[in-house]
């Protein structure tokens, strides 16, 4: 893959380029159908039948604005022609089958919907009568199926909206349904909760927010008042999220389904494309393309330039259970501002710098306290309240601090220090194990100035901890009451020591730090004698860094009650 520049992006000839570098790869494997795109063998919870549809799917978030916006590429072109006529249909040796309950195929049906509402000239018009008999029969599908209480019902409500715009069969109380489920998940802010009970997290710009803003563009009509609320949502959300990106484009790893990468940048391309005034066009402009530039010069590319699963590099081990080959390609969601045509102002729009951004914000609907300075975004987080059957959930959500510039790490085991890789934690050593935070209890709180929560790593050991922000960092205060002696492990962020750059690590009697040219962590022990000492963790447990060096305070925990006061340098 070639070195991507914002030149790249200044106008939508140019923008357009970089999405066919990005997608022509996968041409050479299309099935002879066009309906199935095979680019990998690993498996996923779902049907291995399902993949190669899903892999088929997944570019329409890229080409359907492509095309919406005056973008023409005959090979694609005949691809999704000839893919959509024989996918759907039961005769077919390629065809995608009937679905289930929980079908992996409702989130595709999705992005052929999209197509459907903003682009039916080509991915419905070009279709035979009997084919588009076929794929109305089902996409129906998604209406005779229970479908996931979480973002979920965004599928099916974009799925019917875009039949009823096709003059087809439709289910009004299905969508009925969608929405007020939609509705109940909305908090506050701007924010949705994905699901009831479920995490604020990027679903929320991955679907939620922007689904919204979709729906109320074709349904304005039909269901004013609730299009209105949904841009009213949208407009307050781009408030907050607009501080988790940083001044280079990157937003911190935070959550799952962090291999659909550049989706992060989705909420800003769908408010591009369905000209949602959240800010001005060339701020707007210039955090997509930053955004798309740091990306896009990342290697997430195999040798086929070919998006693998991972974050910053190919990386399994931080995979859900639903990632499959083609599954990165929902990043294409970021360039639904092709949708825009050439003529637009935002085409002739600067490529502006983040506007002057609190050095701290307290973004009280999401429960984060974010810390910015030096380039780097830091989200301080008291955790999550209830656990879910995905993977590594407690990597993803139970830190201490995520950050742009460090990542996090992913736990191979709790058996060595070196597999359980604990950044941004306090790890207890007991009974032969390592054990960290998961949940925590009710009584947290958040706000400007701290970030207090109490939590139980395992039967006998309870920690209420405190984390303030600092200019430089922040300092965690940790209560500990144990039954048992054992030892605690205070980590800081885990930083890059690639033998290939320059890097220093360094340990002392009550500090360790690591540092290379991109920044530092430094962690020292204030109060409860603890050590200085450096952790080298197993080789690609961090999304962002293949190698890496943790630095932490090591203190002795005895039974009874003490306090362990670390501070944590990184700005």
């Amino acid at each position: 893959m070639r070195r991507f520049t914002e030149e790249d992006f200044r106008t939508r000839e140019s923008a357009e380029k970089v999405l066919l570098d990005v997608l022509n790869p996968l041409k050479p494997y299309y099935s002879e159908s066009c309906a199935r795109l095979y680019v990998g063998n690993t498996s996923t919870h779902y049907e291995n039948d399902t993949i190669p549809m899903e892999s088929f799917a997944r570019p329409l978030w890229g080409l359907v604005p492509f095309w919406t916006g005056g973008g023409s590429d005959p090979e694609f072109d005949e691809i999704y022609r000839k893919g959509l006529e024989a996918g759907p249909d039961p005769e077919h040796q390629d065809y995608w089958h009937t679905c289930r309950d929980y079908d992996q195929k409702f989130c595709e049906m999705a992005a052929i919907a999209f197509g459907m509402l903003f682009c039916p000239e080509k991915v419905w018009d070009p279709l035979s009568e009997k084919a588009k008999d076929n794929l109305t029969e089902w996409l129906w599908e998604i209406n005779r199926h229970e479908c996931c209480a979480c973002n979920w019902q965004f599928f099916s409500i974009i799925t019917n909206v875009a039949l009823y715009k096709k003059g087809r069969p439709y289910d009004k109380e299905r969508l009925r349904e969608g929405l007020e489920c939609i509705d109940a998940y909305y908090d506050a802010g701007g924010w949705y909760n994905d699901g009831n009970g479920g995490d604020k997290d990027y679903y929320n710009p991955f679907v939620m927010v922007t689904y919204g803003m979709v729906y109320a563009r074709f349904m304005e009509k039909e269901d004013p008042e609730r299009c209105r609320r949904f841009i009213e949502r949208a407009l307050a959300f781009g408030k907050d999220y607009i501080y988790w990106f940083s001044e280079d484009g990157s937003s911190f790893a935070y959550g799952r389904s962090m291999t659909y990468r550049f989706a992060q940048a989705a909420y800003f391309a769908v408010c591009a494309l369905c000209e949602v005034e959240a800010f001005p066009l060339p701020v707007l402009k210039g955090i997509l393309v930053r955004h798309l530039v740091h990306w896009l010069n990342l290697p997430i590319f195999d040798n086929a330039d070919i998006l693998t699963i991972g974050y910053a590099y190919p990386n399994l081990q931080m995979s859900e259970s639903y990632n499959a080959p083609g599954s990165p390609y929902w990043a294409m969601k970021a360039f639904m501002f092709l949708g825009l045509p050439a003529d637009h102002p935002f085409w002739q729009a600067e490529i502006a710098p983040l506007p002057q951004l609190e050095p701290k914000k307290y973004l009280e609907h999401a429960n984060m306290l974010i810390q910015r300075g030096g380039g780097n975004v830091v989200a301080l987080i008291p955790g999550r309240l209830q656990a879910d059957g995905h993977s590594h959930t407690v990597e993803k959500y139970s830190k201490f601090a995520y950050s742009t510039r460090f990542g996090f790490s992913i736990m191979r085991s709790n058996v060595t220090l070196a597999e359980c890789a604990p950044d941004s934690m306090l790890a207890f050593e007991a009974y032969g194990y390592f054990f960290v935070k998961d949940i925590i209890e009710t009584d947290f709180e958040i706000d400007e100035d701290h970030v207090s929560f109490s939590w139980t790593p395992i039967k006998g050991i309870h920690v209420r901890t405190r984390i303030e922000p600092t200019q430089t960092g922040h300092v965690r205060i940790h209560e500990i009451t144990s039954d048992v002696e054992c030892r605690a492990y205070d980590c800081g962020f885990a930083v890059s020591t690639d033998d290939r750059r320059p890097f220093d690590r360094q340990e002392n009697a009550v500090q360790s730090v690591v540092e290379n040219k991109d920044g530092y962590c430094r962690v020292t022990s204030i109060e409860g004698a603890g050590e200085g000492k450096l952790l080298i963790p197993d080789p690609n447990t961090n999304l962002m860094n293949s190698k890496t060096t943790i630095p932490m305070a090591v203190y002795t925990i005895v039974p009874g009650t003490q306090t362990i006061r670390t501070k944590v340098d990184y700005l």
